[in-house]
């Protein structure tokens, strides 16, 4: 099953787990029912996502991300340092939503697009300076 999710194949999954499912005898012990309940979440879950399962396999061979896990634990990294309670500086939920707009942008090229948006007259080598110091 962990196969054909991973490729995409939300068919084939259901119906392995369709037979995982038949094969439990649910009324034989409590570990039986509490699997069977899982299962049946597990294919609620599938049925109800099943337009946003990406095909892994298909991303990996264009060498696409897969993972936003890079992405995830700098968050986590850099909002867990700033609203620590023993911090002499802490961060507002405003500006730390704020802080992660820009940090968006600079990841994804966009920041620069952006200031022209705001700044018509704005030149790109004043751009190229500002995301230089916003990088370091």
């Amino acid at each position: 099953m962990k196969w054909f999710l991973w490729h995409g194949n939300v068919y084939k999954a259901l119906r392995v787990l369709e037979d995982l499912a038949w094969n439990i005898d649910a009324e034989a012990s409590c570990e039986a029912q509490k699997l069977a309940r899982t299962l049946h979440e597990f294919d609620h879950y599938i049925r109800t996502n099943r337009s946003s399962i990406p095909n892994y396999g298909d991303r990996y061979r264009n060498e696409e991300a897969i993972s936003s896990a890079v992405a995830e634990s700098t968050v986590n990294q850099i909002m867990s340092k700033r609203f620590v309670k023993k911090q002499q500086m802490r961060w507002t939920r405003r500006g730390a939503h704020h802080l992660l707009q820009i940090r968006t942008r600079v990841l994804d090229d966009t920041l620069a697009t952006t200031f022209q948006r705001w700044y018509p007259g704005m030149e790109t080598a004043e751009i190229e300076q500002e995301l230089a110091l916003a990088a370091s």
